[in-house]
């Protein structure tokens, strides 16, 4: 049988139960719609976090204080004492593939402006802590190591704190806040960066000289953390080696021992972000595959009930020349039709979806054309697989039986 005039036929059967088509249509779309939303927001997803962690530097190293166990049980490291300014010398020193380093001290206190307050998170960091997470000042200054050394209380703020401490058009640079109990003069603010992946505001924040912060916030001598920039991505993990070789020198650990610190990369911690989005969008693709095979199952329900209705068509087209192979090609193309018309409708539909909800979350917008791709190839094969058996049982009707059912 000619393609053309089965597709002719097949079309025309078709639009003569527009609303059976389409009702049968509507599980294969629903479920392509499903996959291709679930793909792209996993995608979606995944690309966001790299460009969030990319805003904090590609080439950022973390140093943390290990976790303390403490009877079998997990204290984490926010009580540790095992980084300190001799560790802070000996990486801006000895080190070949770091660029940067900033220690990181941090406390809380509420932030007061005339009648306006503020809860404040306080970061003591050095002044090479803005080249490191790529902070930029959108106007003032950056402090200095000079008023480091002398516990200056000066801060540079993020711009929602500007904005709830200063409501009535005040520039913010040069006035002076109270943290807490300590006056501290504002000399920047800094470029807003948004939410980070984990919906945490970046711009909640007032930077100061981590002296300020130890000496007349905490009264401790070492670091929370620090912080650290390599030459380059590529050499992070040359990095975080020489990092590792100096602070065990440092502190005394024999080989074998374990180290009293942790260090993180940024590729680490996109690699640990980016297996968990992919995990989340094949668990959601899967779930949302059911709809699919759902849709595939109604498929071959109608299609089954059409061939019990046009019984006597069949006899009579096999009555006048046609043989099996065409009679089950005649159902097997309808059913491939449909599914290639619910797809498309699907993978259209699927692509707005995600658009708008990539527009609600602010969120980048991803489609997968492979998503695309497959999600077609599965609607042929849905409507192959599933008509299969309708078609077949058409063919192997017999032309006497078929003519005389009613």
């Amino acid at each position: 049988m000619n393609i053309i005039n089965l597709v002719k036929i097949a079309i025309t059967a078709l639009l003569r139960n527009k609303g059976r088509s389409f009702l049968t249509m509507l599980g294969i779309i629903i479920g392509i719609t499903s996959v291709i939303v679930m793909v792209s927001l996993g995608q979606s997803s995944t690309q966001g976090v790299q460009s969030q962690l990319s805003s904090m530097g590609s080439n950022m190293i973390m140093i943390m204080p290990a976790r303390q166990m403490r009877g079998g049980v997990n204290m984490g490291n926010s009580n540790a004492k095992s980084l300190d300014l001799k560790d802070l010398k000996s990486l801006e020193n000895n080190t070949k593939y770091v660029t940067h380093v900033s220690p990181s001290v941090s406390s809380s206190a509420q932030l007061v402006f005339g009648n306006n307050n503020h809860p404040g998170a306080l970061q003591g960091v050095a002044p090479s802590y803005a080249d490191i997470r790529k902070y930029e000042i959108a106007d003032g200054i950056m402090f200095t190591d000079e008023q480091v050394k002398k516990y200056a209380k000066v801060c540079v703020i993020g711009k929602t704190v500007a904005e709830n401490l200063f409501t009535n058009g005040e520039k913010p640079v040069g006035q002076t806040i109270r943290c807490g109990q300590v006056p501290m003069k504002v000399i920047g603010v800094l470029e807003s960066k948004g939410e980070n992946g984990m919906g945490q505001d970046q711009d909640d924040i007032v930077l100061a000289p981590y002296t300020t912060i130890q000496k007349r916030f905490l009264g401790i001598s070492h670091f929370n953390m620090m912080f650290a920039s390599a030459t380059s991505e590529e050499e992070s993990e040359l990095a975080a080696t020489e990092i590792t070789y100096i602070l065990r020198s440092n502190h005394n650990i024999k080989q074998g021992a374990d180290d009293d610190f942790e260090i993180r990369t940024q590729e680490e911690l996109l690699s640990t972000m980016s297996s968990v989005t992919q995990l989340l969008t094949i668990l959601l693709a899967a779930i949302a595959s059911i709809s699919l095979l759902v849709g595939g199952i109604g498929v071959m329900n109608i299609m089954y009930v059409t061939v019990t209705e046009r019984t006597k068509e069949i006899g009579l087209r096999m009555a006048i020349g046609a043989k099996g192979k065409d009679v089950m090609w005649q159902f097997l193309s309808e059913s491939i039709i449909l599914s290639l018309i619910g797809g498309s409708i699907g993978i259209i539909l699927g692509i707005f979806i995600s658009y708008a909800l990539c527009t609600i979350l602010n969120w980048p917008f991803v489609v997968s054309k492979a998503a695309i791709g497959v999600s077609f190839a599965v609607c042929a094969a849905t409507g192959m697989f599933f008509g299969w058996y309708p078609a077949r049982k058409a063919a192997n009707l017999d032309p006497i039986t078929a003519l005389r059912y009613e």
